[in-house]
C-alpha cells in the first residue's frame, strides 16, 4: 500500500539525494581529476573526447534538474543509462564490491535502480517543471 499522504516527499527526498550524488560525482570529475585528465580517462576507454563532455554536461545539468525538479522522469532515463555504462565500461570487470580495487558494480547498480525508480514514479513533491502527468 502506498501512502498518497507522504509518497510526494519520499520521492522529493529520493530526487534531491540523487540529484546531489550527481552534483558531488561530476565536481569529482572537474575538480579532482580535472576535465582533461577526466577527457584523457575517455581516452584510454576508447571514447573520444565528446563522451567525457556529454558525461560531465549531463552529470551537472541532470544533478540540477533532480533537484529543482525540472522533468524528473525525462532526466532520470537518460542518467540510469549513463550509470549503467559505468558498469560496462569501468566497474564490472573490478567485481561486486565496489570496495574492490577500481570499485566494483554494487554501487552504480543501487544507483541505476534508485534513477529507474524515480522515473516510474515521477516528480514528487515540490517540482518546478513536473512531467506529464497521469489521468485528468
Amino acid at each position: 500500500m502506498i501512502k498518497s499522504s507522504t509518497a510526494p516527499y519520499g520521492i522529493l527526498l529520493l530526487r534531491v539525494s540523487l540529484g546531489v550524488m550527481f552534483l558531488a560525482h561530476v565536481a569529482l570529475k572537474i575538480f579532482v581529476f580535472t576535465v582533461p585528465g577526466f577527457v584523457g580517462y575517455f581516452a584510454s576507454l576508447g571514447l573520444p573526447a565528446i563522451v567525457a563532455y556529454g558525461t560531465i554536461a549531463l552529470e551537472l545539468l541532470g544533478g540540477i534538474a533532480l533537484i529543482l525538479g525540472i522533468y524528473v522522469s525525462w532526466v532520470a532515463l537518460p542518467l540510469a543509462i549513463e550509470v549503467l555504462g559505468t558498469i560496462v565500461l569501468v566497474h564490472g570487470a573490478n567485481g561486486w564490491l565496489f570496495t574492490n580495487k577500481g570499485g566494483g558494480w554494487e554501487f552504480p547498480a543501487f544507483w541505476t535502480v534508485g534513477l529507474i525508480v524515480l522515473y516510474l514514479l515521477g516528480d514528487g513533491a515540490l517540482a518546478l517543471r513536473p512531467g506529464q502527468r497521469d489521468g485528468p
